[in-house]
């Protein structure tokens, strides 16, 4: 069965900023979700951001990511590109990752 941008973004949630103790998905740093069928597998694109250009949490996240999407079985290849454009904001998190992070 191939993969579903709702079973990618499921399984991105495990993805835990190691800082705010919330995934990346409810924080808004997922920008995008591309995905190819080839030989029988997704290759999958993803493009994402940081809560700020210095983050230090950076290189890290972005192989958790890889990691996480890579295990699916039905994943080929995992490319995760990081943009700055347009800044991330605190309006992109949902409402449970402010909840979470107690903003009001």
């Amino acid at each position: 069965m191939p993969l579903t941008e709702e079973k990618i973004l499921e399984t991105m949630k495990q993805v835990i900023d190691p800082e705010l103790k919330v995934n990346v998905v409810d924080l808004g740093l997922i920008y995008g979700v591309g995905m190819e069928e080839v030989e029988g597998k997704t290759d999958l694109r993803i493009v994402m951001t940081m809560t700020t250009p210095a983050c230090p949490y950076g290189p890290e996240l972005v192989q958790d990511l890889k990691d996480a999407l890579a295990a699916l079985p039905e994943a080929g290849r995992v490319e995760v590109e990081v943009t700055l454009s347009p800044p991330w904001t605190p309006d992109r998190m949902t409402d449970d990752a402010r909840d979470e992070l107690g903003l009001f």
